[in-house]
C-alpha cells in the first residue's frame, strides 16, 4: 500500500494519546494518507457512458459527473459485504486515493418516505453487517457516511423504533472506531429544510456523534451550500451547549447548484454543485448522491425506481434544467 508508512507512523505518532483518550483517538487524517479523491470507474453514469458512446449526451454526461469523485453506496445488494467493502477500499489504495462510502442498511430504512424502503432484516442481522463493514475497510483511509435519513426519518417511528435505530447507531460508530481506525465516519443529520437544529442535535448526541468524526448533510438533497452550513452552525451551537461538544460536518453538493424547490423526490430544474473538495465552508465538500440517481417513482422520474440511473436527469442537471 502507497499510504502504509505514512498510516504506521501516524499510527505511532498517535499512540500515547490513544492509550488514555475515551474514546480513542482516530490514527490519522484519511485527506493526508491519500491524495485527492477517489473516481470510481464503476459509477452509474460511468457504466452509462461507456456503453452508450455514441448517445450526444455522452460528452455532457462524461466530462461534468462520470469524470468527478462520487460516494459508492452499499445495502443489501452488496453481496458479502465485507468482500465489497474490502474490493472497493483496496481499489482506491492501490490508487492512493480516498474512498467514500455509505452505510444503507439500516432496519426499516426510509421508513416514513418509502421511496428506499428495507434495510437489514433484524437489529442482529445489523449488528453483523455493519462490523463486517468496517472489518473490509481495516486500516487503509476512507470516508464513510453512515445511515443517510436515519435521523431525519422519524416521524413516523414509535419511541421504542427510535431507541432501537440509537442502538444500533451507537454500535456501528463503535465497530469502526474499533476496525476502521483510518476512517472518517460522518453520522448523517439531514438537512435544513427537515428538522430544527435543536431537535437534530438532541437525535446525533443520542445516537453516538460524540464518538463519531463528524455529521453530513444534505445527502440526496438540494439545499444550497450556504444554507447547510448555517444549519450546521445551528446544531454544532445546540450540541454545544447541551452536550458540551461540536463536530465537523460535511455537506452534499452533487445536486444543489440551483438550490431547493421544496420538493425532495426528483424535483426538475436542479443542477450539479460544486465539486468535491477539502474545505469550501464544510471539512468537505461531498458528492454522495450520484447525479441522474432516481429518487423514486416520482417527478422527473417518473416511472424509475430508486437508484436507477436515468441519462436525461443526469444530462440536464449538467445545464440546470
Amino acid at each position: 500500500m502507497r499510504h502504509l508508512r505514512r498510516v504506521m507512523a501516524a499510527a505511532l505518532l498517535a499512540l500515547p494519546l490513544a492509550l488514555f483518550a475515551s474514546p480513542p483517538a482516530q490514527a490519522a487524517d484519511p485527506t493526508k494518507l491519500t491524495s485527492g479523491f477517489y473516481v470510481d470507474p464503476n459509477s452509474s453514469p460511468a457504466l452509462w457512458v461507456a456503453t452508450n458512446p455514441g448517445d450526444g449526451r455522452a460528452p455532457a454526461i462524461r466530462d461534468n459527473i462520470a469524470t468527478k469523485p462520487m460516494a459508492r453506496w452499499f445495502g443489501n445488494w452488496s453481496g458479502t459485504i465485507g468482500t465489497a467493502t474490502g474490493a472497493y477500499v483496496g481499489a482506491a489504495d492501490a490508487a492512493d486515493k480516498l474512498p467514500v462510502l455509505v452505510a444503507y442498511n439500516i432496519p426499516n430504512r426510509d421508513i416514513c418516505g418509502g421511496h428506499s424502503g428495507g434495510g437489514a432484516g433484524s437489529a442482529a442481522a445489523y449488528n453483523q453487517w455493519i462490523a463486517a463493514f468496517a472489518s473490509g475497510i481495516a486500516a487503509r483511509p476512507a470516508v464513510v457516511i453512515l445511515e443517510p435519513d436515519a435521523l431525519g426519518d422519524t416521524s413516523c417511528m414509535t419511541a421504542a423504533q427510535i431507541a432501537e435505530r440509537n442502538t444500533l447507531l451507537n454500535n456501528a460508530i463503535t465497530q469502526f472506531n474499533q476496525k476502521a481506525p483510518n476512517t472518517w465516519v460522518y453520522l448523517d443529520a439531514g438537512n435544513p429544510g427537515w428538522r430544527s437544529a435543536t431537535a437534530m442535535a438532541a437525535s446525533l448526541n443520542a445516537a453516538g456523534l460524540s464518538r463519531a468524526h463528524g455529521f453530513s448533510l444534505n445527502v440526496s438533497n438540494y439545499y444550497t451550500t450556504a444554507q447547510n452550513i448555517t444549519y450546521a452552525n445551528a446544531v454544532n451551537a445546540a450540541l454545544g451547549s447541551t452536550s458540551g461538544y461540536t463536530k465537523p460536518f460535511v455537506v452534499d453538493t452533487s445536486r444543489n447548484g440551483n438550490g431547493s424547490n421544496g420538493a425532495w423526490c426528483n424535483p426538475a430544474g436542479r443542477r450539479i454543485g460544486a465539486p468535491p473538495q477539502v474545505g469550501g465552508g464544510a471539512e468537505m465538500l461531498l458528492w454522495i448522491k450520484t447525479p441522474g440517481e432516481s429518487d423514486g417513482n416520482c417527478g422527473v422520474g417518473a416511472g424509475s425506481v430508486a437508484g436507477q440511473f436515468l441519462p436525461e436527469v443526469a444530462y440536464k442537471m449538467v445545464y440546470g434544467y
